[in-house]
């Protein structure tokens, strides 16, 4: 399985690892199939613009590097278009990722959608992400589902 040097930068150098403590949302989510599980911590601006962000992946390389690169991609953004970004925009971001490691982007993006959606209920406000792929226990890792 060849991986871009980009992916590979990541993996060996994973930006923003850690976790927020008195974080404004968090996000867990893990993949029983493969194993990997993801925690993303943030906070959250008066603009409603992701001010920090960190993550602990427990995970293969590729799932590092795509909670890496979520977390870089995320920052200064607002949470509208934090949750819209796409496990193909991930992967493209990356240089691109083997057809089997492509679940690995799906679990960096729900793991950003369920932070983000942690953030607005907690201050009473409706979730926006939508439904969290790798939550459903139906959720094929390797499936070529559509965004």
């Amino acid at each position: 399985m060849l991986y871009s040097d980009k992916v590979m930068d990541h993996f060996n150098n994973p930006r923003n690892v850690g976790v927020i403590e008195d974080a404004d949302g968090v996000g867990e989510v893990g993949n029983p199939v493969c194993g990997d599980v993801m925690k993303i911590t943030i906070k959250v601006d008066a603009a409603d613009r992701i001010d920090d962000i960190k993550f602990q992946t427990l995970g293969c390389g590729a799932a590092i590097a795509t909670s890496s690169i979520v977390t870089e991609m995320a920052r200064g953004m607002t949470l509208d278009d934090a949750v819209s970004i796409s496990k193909q925009q991930v992967a493209d971001e990356l240089g691109g990722l083997p057809p089997a490691k492509m679940h690995c982007s799906v679990l960096a993006t729900d793991g950003l959608k369920v932070a983000v959606d942690d953030f607005l209920v907690k201050n009473g406000r409706d979730p926006i992400a939508g439904p969290i792929k790798s939550s459903d226990p139906n959720f094929d890792p390797h499936g070529d589902e559509d965004d």
